[in-house]
């Protein structure tokens, strides 16, 4: 008697990407990210984002900081995903005092440990109030 062939179904984790130019946060973030069993992409600004954005491959969320060389600032990124993705969840990360009504996501203050970008992930993957 032989045995069926045995077949696992993939599961994959959530799948992020991380838009940040400070490099020492964004490896931080990203090692925090992926030890809570989350795929991480990380992309130092928009225009390494946007391909990533374009790309085929799920995305579940974008967490991005707001102010970032360039002209085109996190929010302006974002809305560009969601033309993209419509369905793309978003986090913003700043350390300034800015306009919040261009966010189409949860806005959370720097300084912010690697921790608590994990929590704030958690919840917006889970779709719970305040995250977008």
């Amino acid at each position: 008697m032989t045995d069926a062939p045995y077949r696992v179904d993939e599961v994959s984790s959530p799948r992020i990407l991380l838009v940040d130019d400070e490099e020492a946060f964004a490896y931080s973030v990203a090692r925090a990210l992926r030890a809570a069993g989350f795929e991480v992409v990380v992309a130092p600004d928009y225009r390494e984002a946007l391909p990533i954005l374009e790309d085929k491959l799920p995305l579940d969320l974008m967490i991005s900081d707001v102010v970032m060389p360039d002209r085109v600032n996190g929010f302006a990124l974002a809305r560009m995903g969601r033309m993209r993705r419509p369905d793309l969840k978003v986090v913003f990360m700043t350390a300034y005092d800015l306009p919040e009504e261009e966010a189409i996501g949860r806005v959370l203050r720097k300084p912010i440990s690697p921790e608590e970008v994990v929590a704030e992930a958690r919840r917006a993957l889970a779709g719970q109030e305040g995250a977008s």
